[in-house]
């Protein structure tokens, strides 16, 4: 049986199925028909026969959360108006080729599984079985009740599993019972199958261990997400050993406190019914009880001391490991480094940063000519006694003028101006000869 001790899945609920699932016959019809023998007849409608099949057993796997299947489940699960899929069996062969699936078998048989009880069972009772499946590999079609793991779905939920530990009470230690991983984990997986086969996927990935120690398994963690587990050793077994025996105790403590309760209850009821020696026998015992109490108690934080100082010495392991690396690292990084090649480091450079001033100084010195410049403080002074000179010699110069000066003459203004002066000049009356004697005469007269 593909699930044991489980009710067969009904029908998928509508919502998961195609639309053309109940309105399209034709289409239907096609897709419940069996594959032909070769895709070489028409590798069109096979391709897209198997892309639909394929996408619908994969969705179905992941929707039920499920990481086991088999062929009846699934023909159960796609029946349709009393037919079921003819070629599921190929669909099934396929993903196995792809590494969609895999045979759990084949899967129990990578992995030492020699810790689960129900698997040796299997082992003993279907070897033969088993034997032909890894001969003749994925290329035959699965029985109907074979069971088929989805390959995703499993990895998805084991790494579901190894981080719900990470984030509980239980990853104060790498080592834990088997029975309280299996409480801790009783939402995430329904049966105790599908529990093992994630057990199973993580050891596989190497992050989880697992020993049988008196009749009782244990499992260790791997120490941070993308750490690989490391074998068990005697330490370990001794830490969970410890670990037990502080839970003993303190179940032991609470036994204990709730039986001295009801000795003095019963000490209480005693005298009030005038049963004074039944009062006090009742009251010894509690004395009793509690003195047990208090050397429990004393046993117990002994323990828990112990555990303490285990816990501290791996946590200063782990400081002692990274100081290791660290002082190699160092090690490397100063490996052609030493005080006395520093110290001629330093020396050369300062030789080489006084060489550099010296000829900065040297080339700063020297004029364009060759010749010594002047020094800036003369400069300075001269430039200061030309100052006060022109100061005293300064010239009264002219006033600014004031006046607005007219905007410049057009050539057409100075044009128009011409002509006014060339008829002005017409006009003038020309000089004659009596005319110019005119003075001589006045002159005459006046003398």
């Amino acid at each position: 049986m593909c699930s044991p001790g489980e009710a067969p899945p009904g029908p998928a609920p509508s919502g998961d199925l195609p639309p053309e699932w109940e309105t399209d016959d034709e289409r239907m019809a096609f897709l419940f028909s069996a594959f032909k023998q070769s895709r070489e007849v028409n590798s069109t409608e096979w391709d897209s026969k198997m892309a639909f099949w394929v996408g619908l057993v994969l969705a179905r796997g992941r929707r039920r959360g499920a990481v086991r299947t088999c062929l009846r489940e699934l023909q159960n699960g796609f029946e349709r108006r009393g037919s079921v899929p003819l070629g599921l069996g190929t669909v099934l062969r396929e993903l196995l080729r792809r590494g969609k699936l895999q045979r759990e078998s084949d899967f129990m048989a990578s992995v030492d599984s020699s810790w689960i009880s129900w698997g040796v069972g299997v082992f003993i009772l279907k070897p033969l079985k088993w034997t032909l499946s890894s001969v003749l590999g994925d290329s035959k079609i699965p029985e109907e009740e074979e069971v088929l793991i989805y390959v995703e779905l499993l990895q998805e939920k084991a790494e579901e599993v190894y981080r719900l530990y990470q984030s509980s009470a239980l990853s104060s230690h790498p080592v834990v019972a088997l029975s309280e991983l299996r409480s801790l984990c009783a939402g995430l997986c329904p049966d105790e199958r599908t529990f093992y086969l994630l057990l199973l996927q993580l050891q596989k990935e190497k992050r989880v261990t697992i020993l049988e120690q008196n009749g009782e398994k244990i499992v260790k963690f791997a120490r941070g997400l993308h750490a690989k587990v490391s074998p068990m050793n005697d330490v370990d077994i001794g830490v969970y050993q410890l670990m037990q025996s502080e839970q003993l105790l303190s179940q032991k403590v609470e036994s204990l406190s709730q039986e001295a309760e009801k000795c003095k209850e019963d000490a209480r009821s005693a005298c009030k019914a005038g049963k004074k020696q039944l009062a006090l026998r009742c009251l010894k015992s509690k004395r009793r009880t509690e003195r047990r109490i208090e050397e429990l108690h004393s046993k117990l934080d002994a323990v828990q001391g112990i555990l303490d100082r285990i816990y501290a010495s791996q946590t200063d392991q782990m400081v002692f490991n990274a100081y290791q690396a660290g002082v190699g690292a160092l090690k490397l990084s100063m490996k052609d480094v030493t005080v006395e090649r520093a110290e001629n480091l330093v020396d050369q450079i300062q030789e080489l940063c006084d060489t550099q001033d010296e000829v900065a100084q040297t080339l700063a010195g020297v004029g364009i000519n060759g010749l010594a410049e002047v020094d800036t403080e003369e400069l300075e002074k001269e430039l200061d006694s030309l100052l006060q000179d022109s100061s005293k010699d300064s010239v009264d110069l002219p006033a600014v003028p004031q006046k607005v000066l007219s905007p410049p003459i057009s050539d057409a203004e100075l044009e128009a101006e011409l002509e006014k002066l060339s008829v002005s000049a017409g006009d003038l009356p020309q000089q004659t000869p009596s005319a110019s004697s005119e003075p001589k005469t006045a002159l005459g007269l006046n003398l």
